[in-house]
C-alpha cells in the first residue's frame, strides 16, 4: 500500500461548530508522522482526545478522492478539503473496519468508517456529503506507534486472512 499524503491540523474546523459557522483551523501536508499507540498522531487535533477514541487515525482513498474531483467537476479540489489524516492508494478501507492491520511496523484497529457529515458539502461542494456515505474513509485506533512517513509500505491485515 502506499501513503500518498499526511495531514495534521491542530484544531476542529467543522467538529463541535454546529449553528456556528467553520472555523478555520489550517491543515498541515507532513512528510511524516509520530503516531503513539492509544493516543493519537502528536500535533494533531485528536491527539489524547479522549481515552480509547476510536479515530486517532484515519484513513481516506485516493481512488475516492478522484471520483469526487471528477464527480463534481472539482480538479483543483485538495485532499486535505476531506480533513483525513492519511490518504491511502491500495486499500480497501471498509474491509478493515473490525480488523487489525499494520503498515510497516504500525499497527492499527480499524474502529468505523469515518463516517462523512453535513460539512463536507461546505469543505469540497454541494451533494458531497450524500456521495461519500459508504466512502468516507477509516477511522482506527493506533495499537503500535512509531514514524508514518510518505511512500510504499508493507501491508498485512487479519482480513485477508477470514
Amino acid at each position: 500500500m502506499i501513503v500518498k499524503k499526511l495531514y495534521l491540523s491542530k484544531g476542529h474546523s467543522y467538529k463541535g461548530r454546529h449553528g456556528k459557522g467553520a472555523a478555520n483551523y489550517h491543515i498541515e501536508s507532513a512528510e511524516s508522522a509520530e503516531l503513539v499507540a492509544g493516543r493519537g498522531i502528536l500535533g494533531d487535533r485528536y491527539y489524547d482526545f479522549k481515552e480509547d477514541f476510536k479515530g486517532q487515525i484515519t484513513f481516506f482513498d485516493l481512488q475516492v478522492y478522484n471520483e469526487v474531483k471528477e464527480h463534481f467537476s472539482l480538479p483543483d479540489l485538495c485532499s486535505s478539503a476531506f480533513r483525513r489524516n492519511v490518504i491511502t492508494e491500495g486499500l480497501d478501507l471498509n474491509a478493515l473496519i473490525g480488523k487489525e492491520f499494520s503498515v510497516g511496523n504500525l499497527k492499527f484497529t480499524g474502529s468505523e468508517e469515518a463516517a462523512p457529515c453535513y460539512w463536507m458539502d461546505e469543505a469540497c461542494a454541494p451533494g458531497v456529503h450524500e456521495y461519500l456515505k459508504g466512502k468516507g474513509g477509516l477511522r482506527c485506533r493506533i495499537t503500535s506507534g512509531g514514524t508514518l512517513s510518505l511512500g510504499e509500505h508493507e501491508f498485512y491485515s487479519s482480513a485477508t486472512c477470514d
